[in-house]
């Protein structure tokens, strides 16, 4: 699979036939986030480089018609950009606030998606769950907590073989020191894709973890221990 650059990206993805469809979204987003305070990026410039083509730099990881789980939801980013410019992605959202599931309804409804499952739970009780643990060829999320934290609410979700993609920030040090819940929750670095959004928007990384072996039943440990005392 050949992994375009953000420029790339921008150029074919966000200003391209499914420009009007992310037009669509940013509008409904904008509706919804005067009731329920949804991000407060509102300018169009900030939300299209900010929210739409940082949510887009992972568009060339995901293999043809993979089952996704996304994290920690929030307004859709980057999976209803991810499902706007990949309509053969499935998706199963997880978000503990129902105000932003109600969004989240109303967007796939907007834009009649196939295959994408909204469910109102915490990740710490749904990756408990058999019809969720470890049934996902990959997990993302973006903006939830420090990487390690992070896997431990992701990498049970994921299948042996499959990757979690963690949307970061530039400062790669919470990727290097998560190296301990990698290991203990059977996942492996594979890589750090390292990217600049255009005209100074910021540094960002794609760090893509694949998972190698059964995470252990413990995990993840629930009643807030993840944040409390991370990996």
């Amino acid at each position: 699979m050949t992994i375009r650059t953000i420029e790339e990206i921008y150029e074919k993805e966000i200003l391209g036939e499914k420009r009007d469809l992310l037009e669509e979204f940013r509008k409904i987003m904008l509706e919804y986030n005067q009731k329920y305070n949804l991000t407060a990026i509102l300018e169009e410039k900030d939300v299209y480089f900010k929210h739409f083509l940082d949510s887009a730099a992972g568009v060339d990881l995901f293999k043809q018609d993979a089952n996704v789980a996304e994290i920690g939801s929030g307004a859709g980013f980057p999976s209803m950009v991810l499902k706007i410019l990949r309509p053969d992605l499935k998706f199963s959202l997880f978000e503990s606030v129902g105000k932003k599931c109600e969004f989240l309804r109303a967007v796939v409804d907007k834009f009649s998606f196939q295959d994408v499952h909204i469910y109102n739970m915490r990740a710490e009780d749904a990756a408990k769950d058999e019809k969720f643990r470890e049934r996902y060829d990959f997990v993302t999320a973006r903006a939830v907590a420090r990487m390690n934290t992070l896997c431990e609410y992701c990498l049970p979700f994921v299948k042996i073989g499959g990757k979690f993609i963690a949307y970061k920030s530039g400062d790669v040090t919470e990727v290097e020191e998560a190296k301990n819940a990698y290991k203990v929750l059977g996942g492996k670095l594979l890589s750090v894709q390292k990217y600049a959004l255009p005209e100074n928007y910021g540094e960002r990384v794609l760090a893509v973890v694949e998972k190698i072996k059964n995470t252990p039943t413990k995990y993840p440990r629930g009643q807030g221990k993840e944040r409390k005392n991370p990996l």
